[in-house]
């Protein structure tokens, strides 16, 4: 990047090239599930049971990376987590080539511990590199997450229509991940996040409260959670949406879901110097009236093109909130790492609680019904979002 140090830019390329290793791998597990699943002959409550390996993973390593990395420092944990994650792509392969439903369950729990504390990690990384650069850097390192699932997606769908067998794909994913590993994660710092212990047994002597409980990050947190949800919904219900809900045949439904992860994916890569222009708070209240708009138009309007056109406006709005949000937790007050670590664990809790309880209003609503709960939630974010304050990042020379 121009004017940014050498060293800087390196660790946004290296941070980027470390934030699109779960997104690819992400959506080729799942334009590969049909396949395991017929390779398992597994039923779908089998599927389900298979499908908890990866919630348990990601609670794990959610809830244990943010003291990982106050002890370790945020490479070390982005090392162990992005080995995880390698790792987890040709344990899959081998349990869907020996029909092993346990082993595919295995590596869905490795997938989940590196995806969950590897992110925690790296958004921590990601909001100091903000700090030194005074530039957002946050909705670009998603970007590349979503860029992953875009490539991934396509990848995946290209595999299955030339009958590409699910083995060789994973495997190869797997190598792309090393690959990928072995050069970015040396051109991250040690000790980004770390606290030494003299430094934990100086605040243990402090009278200030814990991070948990400022007031302005608990109102952070809670955009945090909104927006999450508004992403987590679109990423496991949005085709079933619109198979269900709307008419579109399965290969419509999927192409529905594509336009909303590259409408993630151009917000991100385009709201950085937005940004830096308005500042996060403007910005933020826009995109999560976006996000509120075009969930209301998906689930009331009973019309496909609108729908279609909705999705749109659903994945620009939710593009910038996560990220966004998290950068502002990292700069309301101090202990930075533990404030974006918090803030993150919110937010992947989001992820993985709120689309299971979607389904189960869903059962009782429909599923266009059940998607007013997240735009309710998400329209309390329009009215929380001052609380990130208005300061617009400075351009570094």
């Amino acid at each position: 990047m121009p004017g940014a140090p050498a060293s800087l830019a390196l660790r946004r390329l290296a941070l980027c090239a470390l934030f699109f290793l779960p997104g690819i791998s992400i959506s080729s597990w799942v334009t590969r599930t049909p396949a395991i699943r017929d390779l398992l002959g597994a039923s779908t409550a089998q599927m389900g049971l298979v499908l908890f390996g990866l919630s348990i993973g990601s609670m794990l390593g959610i809830l244990t990376s943010g003291p990982a990395v106050m002890r370790l420092g945020a490479r070390r944990v982005v090392l162990v987590a992005s080995a995880l994650l390698v790792l987890a792509m040709p344990t899959i392969a081998a349990g869907a080539a020996t029909q092993q439903a346990l082993v595919v369950t295995l590596g869905l729990a490795l997938f989940g511990a590196g995806t969950g504390g590897g992110e925690v990690a790296m958004n921590i990384e990601g909001a100091e590199v903000e700090r030194e650069s005074g530039r957002t850097f946050l909705p670009t390192l998603h970007g590349c997450f979503s860029l992953g699932t875009v490539v991934g997606a396509g990848a995946g769908i290209l595999a299955n229509a030339v009958h590409l067998p699910v083995v060789p794909h994973l495997l190869a994913i797997g190598v792309i991940g090393a690959v990928l590993l072995a050069w970015a994660i040396r051109l991250l710092p040690a000790a980004t996040g770390q606290v030494t212990a003299e430094e934990r047994a100086a605040r243990g002597h402090r009278t200030g409260p814990p991070v948990w409980k400022d007031g302005r990050l608990l109102l952070i947190g809670a955009i945090v959670l909104a927006m999450a949800l508004a992403e987590g919904t679109a990423n496991d219900w949005l085709p079933l949406v619109m198979v269900d809900g709307h008419g579109f045949d399965a290969a419509l439904g999927s192409a529905v879901y594509a336009v909303f992860a590259a409408s993630m994916t151009a917000g991100r890569f385009a709201g950085g110097p937005i940004i830096d222009r308005l500042g996060r708070a403007p910005v933020l209240a826009a995109s999560a009236a976006c996000a509120t708009a075009g969930l209301v138009l998906v689930s009331l309007v009973d019309n496909q093109i609108v729908a279609g056109a909705a999705v749109i406006l659903w994945g620009l709005g939710a593009s910038l909130g996560f990220p966004v949000a998290l950068s502002a937790a990292g700069d309301s007050g101090p202990q930075p790492a533990q404030r974006v670590a918090l803030a993150s664990i919110v937010g992947y809790m989001a992820f993985l609680v709120g689309p299971p309880v979607l389904g189960f209003v869903g059962e009782h609503l429909g599923l266009r019904g059940a998607l007013l709960l997240p735009a309710a939630v998400v329209a309390v974010a329009i009215f929380l979002a001052p609380s990130t304050g208005n300061r617009a990042l400075r351009r570094s020379s």
